[in-house]
């Protein structure tokens, strides 16, 4: 965290840590298992210049599951999740407005398409949605962005899929996302960077307060 140690570099030996951290070398190995795990760390075996424990790039996949996992478990309000999606996705729509080339635009076609077959289950719907937002984040080009949007989306999964089972008039819900997400790639392909912030912000908006029966909303 202080810079001292950066990507492609080795770390010092268990007990040179163990004796500057103040800890046991248990300790030391321990805290070297855990971000292992994460993917900070990656460990050689064997002697020799490239043998050892070194700082590693976090991969995205690693990024993901961790924000992941920490918005699932910390028990966000519903409102403080959207408010926070507003400002992320906003931006991301923006970006990809700007950015997108034609296999982004056609990925997210694909993902509308999927959306609009009116023989679609609500999960497949559900699961086509995540995606199309995703995807937005990813057409920006800010890999930051797309990792924060695709760990809070997954994380919201099973409960958007809970509230989309208990809508009693799906094809009125269903017909409200589908023009939005119609509008929202419109936005995206003609360029419109304004545009497409807003009608991804009111989305939003209009989707959660669709849903009364979101958990913790």
């Amino acid at each position: 965290m202080t810079g001292a140690l950066v990507v492609g570099d080795l770390l010092p030996p268990e007990r040179e840590l163990a004796t500057r951290l103040h800890v046991s070398r248990a300790g030391v190995r321990e805290a070297i298992r855990v971000l292992e795990g994460h993917g900070v760390l990656r460990s050689d075996v064997g002697s020799g210049r490239g043998a050892g424990t070194f700082v590693a790039a976090l991969p995205s996949a690693a990024l993901a599951r961790f924000l992941r996992l920490h918005v699932a478990l910390s028990n966000f309000r519903i409102q403080e999740v959207v408010e926070a999606r507003v400002i992320l996705e906003r931006a991301s729509a923006s970006l990809a407005a700007e950015r997108a080339d034609r296999d982004a635009v056609a990925e997210l076609e694909h993902l509308v398409a999927v959306m609009d077959d009116p023989g679609v289950s609500r999960e497949a719907f559900n699961d086509a949605d995540t995606a199309f937002h995703v995807a937005i984040a990813e057409a920006g080009g800010n890999t930051l962005f797309s990792d924060m949007t695709g760990a809070i989306r997954a994380s919201l999964r099973a409960p958007i899929l809970e509230a989309f089972t208990k809508v009693t008039d799906w094809e009125t819900m269903a017909t409200m996302l589908r023009a939005q997400h119609h509008g929202i790639l419109a936005a995206i392909s003609a360029g419109q960077v304004e545009r497409a912030g807003e009608l991804t912000a009111e989305h939003i908006r209009d989707a959660s307060a669709a849903l009364p029966d979101l958990p913790g909303a």
